[in-house]
């Protein structure tokens, strides 16, 4: 009885544990590759807040390091990631009736949108790299001031746009 249950319970061990090269968070990496380097993210749009290409850069980093067990490296990582924050645009989404012809109709709803292009390098693989933009928006209320949620915005647009480069390097989406 106790060969049965140890002989399942291992088993058990050697399905979850597989070949190595998946994990729970959907990342696909390949047991060779070990290591990771993140360049610096800079800002090259012409809006947005100053500190973007910092927390851009940063919040890029904890992920992949809370969602791999990669090591993060400063060169030459097995894996590459680097880029910029490519533009950063705030746009009217609808528009409001002020109800008086002394007074300009205006917008109630804006949104900000915010592109990163990446480059991403597989060392080990070069059939999964690429270059390309990743973009993302947060619709705001005009009513709001703008400049005490403008950074809370653009922390979860950053959110999702790191998301989609985490799905299409090490996920393979």
């Amino acid at each position: 009885m106790r060969l049965t249950v140890f002989s399942v319970l291992l088993g058990a061990l050697g399905i979850l544990s597989g070949c190595g090269v998946y994990s729970f968070t959907g990342a696909s990496i390949s047991p060779t590759v070990k290591t990771i380097s993140i360049q610096t993210f800079f800002n090259n749009a012409t809006l947005g807040p100053s500190n973007m290409s910092v927390l851009f850069t940063e919040k890029i980093k904890d992920y992949y390091q809370q969602n791999t067990s990669l090591s993060l490296v400063d060169d030459n990582g097995d894996l590459q990631i680097d880029g910029y924050i490519a533009d950063y645009t705030v746009t009217p989404v609808s528009a409001t009736a002020s109800g008086n012809n002394d007074q300009a109709d205006f917008s109630s709803m804006s949104r900000i949108t915010i592109t990163v292009f990446a480059s991403y390098i597989n060392t080990q693989d070069d059939e999964f790299d690429f270059e390309r933009k990743f973009s993302f928006f947060k619709d705001f209320d005009n009513s709001q001031d703008i400049s005490s949620e403008e950074q809370a915005l653009v922390e979860e647009i950053f959110d999702q746009i790191i998301l989609d480069i985490f799905n299409a390097s090490v996920a393979n989406w």
